[in-house]
């Protein structure tokens, strides 16, 4: 399969059952264990997917560990505060707050980048800012920790696509996904170790075992889009995640949201795009951010 834009639908989709399986879970299990069995299964989908003069044996070896280590903790960050804002709040509104990583990832590369950014992506920064408001409604809804934890799912994940740029994208993916995969685990398994373990029933079991087999999935369809295509044939499928958000939340969760909140979206995703059309014009690469609870990486060709 080589097409990009149904590759990158399809890994976007995936990325969202993931996100509205770990809500369906409930929260029953502490967010530490959630993560951790999810991962699991991610874990085990991900070894069987192939990367081009890539090892998974090997995924330890690196020429930039500071990079490695450093995106592995913002996605742990990301992970951990996307599990309890997805089961804590509404999709729409999760997703409407994580959808502020360009925004971060925009305040970054001027300031810790030193890249020139112009009055367009300004624009949309500002644009997708009042989008996100329209959905949230702060001052007029109750704003509480799961709409901080998804905030900090969307600088977590913007500070994470900032680290890779800084090295050109010269990292492996197996060596970005294996360290990533390697901390929540550990991390999340000394947690559950301090907190108590609670054993899952058997349909949180499913649900989450679902949740990580389609990450699995998504990460394939994304790489596999990646290798095939370009940032800015990918980012537009990107906001396939904002419909999904109201479909599963409509037809799962039973959340409607009202007209102001779909204009909401419409103008987060009108935002979005605004960047990615200024760029093509222009001929410069649009970062690509994932939204999902596993945090994936910016993945694409590398030469560590």
């Amino acid at each position: 399969m080589r097409n990009v834009y149904l590759l990158a639908l399809i890994a976007y989709a995936a990325f969202s059952v993931t996100d509205a399986s770990v809500k369906a879970a409930g929260r029953h299990l502490s967010i530490f264990e959630t993560a951790f069995v999810v991962n699991i299964f991610a874990a085990a989908s991900l070894l069987v997917t192939r990367h081009p003069n890539e090892r998974w044996r090997d995924f330890w070896r690196t020429t930039y560990p500071l990079s490695v280590h450093g995106r592995a903790m913002c996605g742990v960050v990301a992970s951990l505060c996307g599990v309890y804002a997805f089961t804590t709040i509404p999709l729409a509104q999760a997703y409407a707050l994580v959808f502020l990583a360009p925004l971060f990832v925009t305040i970054m590369s001027a300031l810790v980048l030193k890249e020139q950014v112009g009055i367009w992506r300004w624009s949309a920064v500002i644009i997708g800012f009042c989008g996100v408001l329209l959905v949230v409604k702060p001052g007029i809804q109750p704003f509480d920790a799961g709409h901080l934890a998804a905030l900090g799912t969307g600088l977590g994940t913007g500070t994470a696509v900032i680290i890779l740029r800084r090295v050109g994208g010269k990292v492996k993916t197996t060596s970005v996904l294996g360290t990533l995969i390697v901390y929540l685990l550990a991390l999340n398994a000394v947690a559950m170790l301090i907190r108590g373990i609670h054993v899952p029933t058997a349909k949180e079991f499913a649900l989450l075992g679902l949740a990580g087999v389609c990450y699995g999935l998504g990460q394939w369809a994304f790489v596999m889009a990646a290798r095939y295509g370009n940032a800015n044939q990918i980012t537009p499928m990107h906001y396939s995640q904002l419909a999904w958000a109201v479909v599963f939340g409509v037809l799962i969760f039973g959340e409607y949201p009202d007209s102001v909140a779909l204009l909401g979206i419409c103008v987060i995703a009108s935002a979005g795009l605004l960047t990615v059309i200024r760029e093509r014009i222009r001929g410069l690469p649009t970062a690509v951010v994932h939204t999902a609870i596993i945090n994936p990486a910016d993945a694409g060709p590398s030469t560590d």
